[in-house]
């Protein structure tokens, strides 16, 4: 341990210089003082970490020198601040950079796996990320907590007992740049109505927009989110959805998406235009391709879905954010597309409690793909994977044949070349989920509690394939529920009355009940749903169906820092 004496006032440190040396664990605690001013780089990314929006972290990536620079803005500091990362969202294992005061003086420590030195920067600190720890491909689990008291010596740095918040960051953006929009683009705003943001955790909000009538045929080329000022921690995520263009009128509706007074018309606007999570940058198409927007065979409404968690049940928020579109009238090549893969959002797919790595799988069979696309497939050139908080990782995959040829994305990263998907050809979308903190089963749903195995696959040319994603067959899953109950000694009631949530609920949750759970999901048949822009079904049997047979897996390529060791 090394202890510098220098005095520091504790509203001025902000942040700190690290530099990744050897493999060992080390503390450094420093009383400090406000570093003089350097030249620091432009900070391109920014996300929020607390639900009440009191810490911003803001970040770029040097791909050169392979260093990420990070900032952590606080509205309210009181005694001090915790900020690590970890590959899980737990302390333990955890890289964690510590700021404290004792009620007159102020320290700075660090509490690092991979690091062994640290110097100081200004109001940056700076990162490798080719270390081959949590830190390489996918999402970074941010660690922060807030110290409201005074901590008089370093036997009371229990980092447990701050009880720290976790946020998921893709901190590794594509090194590419942003292609340029045409001179002739215009702009679009598809916003919620000054809504007042429901007192309660979890609010899906819905609200009917109507294009200008008689709208031409144009190209959406980019689209980005609007987030009303102060709400940054609030919205979860926000989609746009053409309505089906068999209607002739929509009803006016703004309102809860679960609301009984929601229209029935509502549930048939389901063409995806946009969608945007959390921590998401612009989406730009590639200049061969672009979404189709009016013209004839399209609607002129559209249902803007705003999801809003709000845990600390902050009441009197009114908001308007919603999807700014960036459109064009010079028609590109291709028309794009945006379909729908993993899992259908129903409680018959559970996550059992207490559960390290229990994985769910979603499956676009090769029967809906020879039914619903062109003799010459589709070109796949983006994705957007999305999970709730017990997600650890998604990953989907193409299968030809029975072999695994190509991963369309894993984690965070969509794959640098286009894939191909042609008829027969099968996706399979596979979620894991950490559930060791939690008692109860988790179902899935749209509850920010509940789970979601989601991925949106941008390609071209548009077919009207818009939703290719399964469940398992609920008959086997009966049957799994009276299998369980007969063995605890309890009576299965498959009553009409019983919820699904309320069976599994019932069941006490052993390895012996998680890990049947585990291979019903891995061999019973599956419902498909092979559905058309409409909602509705293509034509043809899929209940029942059987889950694709995967022969051979496909092996995942190194990381560039593991062929550097």
């Amino acid at each position: 341990m090394r202890l510098l004496n220098k005095d520091l006032r504790l509203q001025d440190v902000t942040l700190m210089y690290l530099t990744v040396l050897a493999t060992v664990v080390v503390l450094l605690v420093a009383s400090y003082q406000a570093p003089a001013v350097h030249s620091r780089p432009a900070l391109a990314y920014h996300i929020p970490l607390d639900p009440s929006g009191q810490l911003e972290l803001s970040w770029n990536i040097s791909y050169p020198t392979q260093e990420v620079y990070l900032e952590l803005k606080v509205k309210e500091l009181h005694h001090g601040i915790l900020l690590g990362m970890s590959d899980r969202g737990e302390p333990i294992n955890a890289d964690l950079v510590l700021l404290w005061d004792d009620g007159h003086k102020s320290y700075f420590g660090v509490r690092i796996q991979i690091m062994t030195a640290f110097s100081f920067l200004g109001e940056l600190f700076k990162r490798l990320h080719s270390t081959c720890d949590f830190f390489v491909e996918g999402t970074v689990h941010i660690i922060y907590a807030m110290l409201e008291r005074p901590i008089l010596s370093l036997h009371e740095l229990n980092i447990s007992r701050l009880q720290p918040g976790v946020q998921r960051v893709l901190l590794l953006r594509p090194d590419t740049p942003s292609p340029a929009l045409p001179r002739d683009v215009r702009t679009l705003e598809v916003l919620a109505p000054d809504v007042i943001i429901p007192t309660q955790e979890t609010t899906y909000w819905c609200h009917i927009y109507q294009l200008p009538p008689n709208m031409p045929k144009n190209h959406i080329v980019m689209y980005e989110s609007v987030i009303t000022p102060g709400n940054e921690a609030i919205v979860h995520h926000i989609e746009v959805f053409e309505c089906s263009p068999q209607m002739d009128t929509v009803p006016q509706y703004s309102g809860s998406c679960d609301s009984k007074m929601k229209p029935r018309k509502l549930n048939y606007c389901r063409h995806v235009l946009a969608a945007w999570a959390m921590g998401a940058e612009p989406f730009y198409y590639p200049a061969d391709a672009g979404l189709p927007l009016g013209g004839e065979g399209s609607s002129r409404f559209l249902r803007l879905e705003v999801h809003y968690h709000n845990p600390l049940l902050i009441s009197g928020r009114r908001d308007s954010s919603g999807i700014r579109l960036w459109y064009t009238p010079s028609l590109r090549r291709f028309d794009a597309g945006i379909m729908e893969l993993g899992l259908v959002y129903t409680p018959v797919m559970a996550i059992p409690p207490r559960q390290r790595a229990f994985q769910l799988t979603g499956y676009c069979t090769d029967k809906c793909t020879q039914t619903a696309l062109p003799v010459g497939g589709i070109h796949i050139f983006a994705s957007q994977l999305h999970t709730h908080l017990a997600g650890l990782g998604v990953r989907t995959v193409l299968v030809r044949g029975g072999r695994e040829v190509d991963v369309v994305q894993e984690d965070k990263h969509f794959s640098t070349h286009y894939q191909v998907l042609n008829q027969g050809d099968a996706l399979v979308t596979k979620c894991t989920y950490n559930t060791e903190d939690r008692d109860k089963v988790t179902v899935g749903g749209f509850g920010i509690m509940e789970e979601m195995c989601i991925n949106y696959v941008h390609y071209y040319p548009r077919t009207q394939l818009e939703l290719c994603k399964s469940h398992v067959d609920t008959d086997y899953l009966q049957k799994y529920f009276s299998l369980i109950n007969r063995f605890q000694g309890r009576e299965s009631c498959s009553c009409p009355q019983t919820t699904v949530e309320e069976q599994f609920s019932s069941l006490s949750w052993d390895g012996f009940s998680g890990e049947v759970l585990n291979s019903l999901y891995l061999t019973s048949p599956i419902s498909m749903h092979c559905n058309q822009s409409t909602a509705e079904l293509f034509p043809g049997e899929w209940e029942k169906q059987e889950i694709p047979v995967v022969t051979a897996e496909l092996q995942r390529a190194p990381y560039p820092c593991e062929l550097s060791r």
